[in-house]
């Protein structure tokens, strides 16, 4: 409980610290492609939840978006994955919708995971087994939906791509409606939350989805890669996460029947933190 304090506390200071200096000026760069951006709070966000957790627990290990832990080989220990600004372009051009993420595990076993949306201060929090919380509101467990009566989220990106619009488009067509936020972690929030009933995505990084899955799974949601797989918190994995029928209903009608394509994405692009 001291470790799960503490992250609560550092994680709303640098959330704080976001928000004084929102308006001043950028300095934006591109990573993988122009549309993968990193600015200097991105960097200055996780070099100070850095800097704090190793002042006050130097044995813990640190998995970090801006660089990081990359070296990391296994889960051995008190192990950190973060996100210190997820969703880099809400933030950059609407300067709302975007979050902080960290998921804390013990010795690979689940333990925390927070997603803070710092705009709307509003911390998303879980300790394995004792459920999840809005600020100190509890979530309640969500309820089922079929896929026909719920809002779903997802990058409409995939639909652009030849191999995979054929497996996501039925999805969108029997969907009740769709929607786009640009933060993975804030989509994990809004199925634990009962926003929507499900998110679906072909690549997430581990800082992407270590603390909203704890979150999610805390109010009873249902989280694996599309061929139905536990997730390895060390590497790049695909996502479905929702409630139980409504997993169930993707995972056997649209994603299984594509198995043979799956499993060949899967060995192809999904690399340790690449």
């Amino acid at each position: 409980m001291e470790i799960y304090k503490f992250a609560y506390q550092i994680i709303k200071e640098a959330g704080r610290h976001i928000r004084e200096t929102i308006d001043e000026e950028l300095e934006i760069e591109t990573k993988s492609n122009p549309n993968d951006l990193v600015t200097n709070m991105d960097k200055e966000t996780e070099e100070r939840l850095f800097n704090n957790i190793k002042a006050t627990y130097p044995e813990h290990f640190i998995l970090g978006e801006e660089g990081h832990g990359k070296d990391i080989e296994n889960t051995k220990g008190v192990l950190w994955i973060m996100d210190p600004i997820d969703g880099t372009l809400n933030f950059v051009h609407q300067k709302e919708n975007f979050a902080i993420s960290i998921g804390i595990y013990i010795d690979g076993k689940k333990y925390a995971g927070f997603v803070y949306d710092v705009m709307n201060d509003k911390m998303y929090h879980a300790l394995v087994g004792k459920g999840a919380w809005q600020n100190d509101k509890q979530l309640k467990q969500i309820e089922n939906t079929e896929l026909k009566s719920s809002l779903i989220s997802t990058n409409p990106l995939w639909l652009t791509k030849e191999k995979l619009s054929k497996i996501y488009m039925p999805i969108i067509d029997e969907a009740r409606s769709t929607r786009a936020y640009g933060s993975a972690a804030l989509d994990f929030v809004h199925v634990a939350r009962g926003i929507t009933s499900a998110y679906l995505t072909m690549r997430l990084h581990p800082w992407d989805f270590a603390g909203g899955l704890i979150i999610a799974e805390e109010v009873g949601a249902v989280v694996t890669n599309l061929l139905g797989q536990s997730l390895n918190i060390l590497e790049a994995n695909s996502i479905v996460v929702g409630n139980k029928q409504i997993h169930d209903e993707l995972l056997t009608q649209y994603f299984l029947p594509h198995k043979a394509l799956l499993e060949e994405i899967h060995t192809e692009r999904f690399k340790k933190n690449g």
